[in-house]
């Protein structure tokens, strides 16, 4: 079996902590040929998608040998392990992705999916499992918001890792100017949610396998700070998923399932759902040193049996 994992630049990637490296050395210890590329090496001839891809060995991080020009359809499974912004270039390797699809080749995830499922609005399918939350570019309609619920945070919809999220208290001074400058002058929408006090507990990451949770992470906020993302300071804790939160993982499931979503991180503050993420979604080596789970492995081992 060989499997060809897209991933930003591997000078990037920090292999204690990164959840492709993580995925990667589990693919090399099942006995799986490991690949690597980035999304710019990605072709198409004619009617058939190729890629310049690297073998390597995973485990010790990392020999790279030499590239070489290969159909995508060479490979049993594709992950797109690139981190967003979700821009033009992403777009575009997607639908080179859907030609590999179409000869066969399991994509992880589904490119299509992860065109439709922007990780702040894909969540509001299941509004009902969410807090109070508006989407929107109009100051107006935000400013009412803001007003009704009186503390609300604001999501800009292309973002990740926390990177500008705002919290609003119910005294905001100079709201108005803020709303015009995070919608860009009413041109893009932002997502406006209440503010979860249960954030000062931790935002729980829930990683999924084809809709199944098979294991967490709590994220306390740094002192000073609500965002409890890791990348921004956030302080990873062992955790259990709750009753609760099984409910959220078996409501989301079948969606999930039916659109080729096969590894999911949702994130979930106080019982409320928060985001789905999808396009490379973390946690994999905090799960695994924090919990004493060989989440990775159990990982690659459902995707084998998936295969079978």
């Amino acid at each position: 079996m060989r499997q060809l994992f897209i991933i930003d630049p591997v000078g990037s990637i920090n292999p204690s902590k990164d959840s492709s490296a993580a995925l990667m050395q589990a693919a090399e210890r099942a006995s799986i040929e490991v690949w690597i590329c980035t999304p710019s090496d990605l072709q198409a001839r004619g009617n058939r998608a190729c890629v310049i891809a690297k073998p390597v060995i995973a485990d010790p991080w990392i020999t790279i040998k030499e590239a070489q020009s290969k159909y995508l359809s060479d490979f049993t499974c594709i992950w797109m392990r690139k981190d967003p912004p979700v821009d033009e270039a992403y777009l575009y390797a997607t639908h080179l992705l859907e030609v590999a699809e179409r000869d066969g080749v399991l994509v992880l995830n589904k490119p299509a999916s992860l065109r439709a499922w922007n990780e702040k609005l894909g969540a509001i399918r299941f509004s009902q499992l969410m807090a109070p939350t508006l989407v929107a570019s109009r100051v107006e309609e935000l400013k009412s918001f803001a007003s009704e619920f009186g503390e609300v945070v604001i999501k800009p919809l292309g973002g990740k890792g926390g990177q500008g999220v705002i919290r609003i208290g119910k005294e905001a001074n100079s709201l108005e100017a803020l709303l015009e400058l995070v919608t860009e002058q009413e041109r893009l929408p932002v997502m406006m949610q209440v503010f979860l006090a249960s954030v000062e507990q931790g935002d729980k990451r829930i990683l999924l396998i084809n809709g199944d949770p098979l294991g967490a992470v709590n994220r306390r906020p740094k002192k000073g700070d609500f965002r409890s993302n890791l990348a921004l300071g956030g302080i990873p804790e062992a955790t259990e998923i709750n009753q609760r939160e099984k409910e959220i993982c078996e409501e989301l499931a079948p969606l999930l399932k039916s659109e080729g979503l096969f590894f999911v991180g949702i994130d979930v503050i106080g019982g409320m759902l928060s985001e789905i993420n999808v396009t490379s979604p973390t946690g994999i080596r905090e799960v695994e040193r924090l919990m004493k789970i060989p989440l990775a492995d159990q990982v690659i081992a459902r995707l084998v049996e998936s295969l079978n």
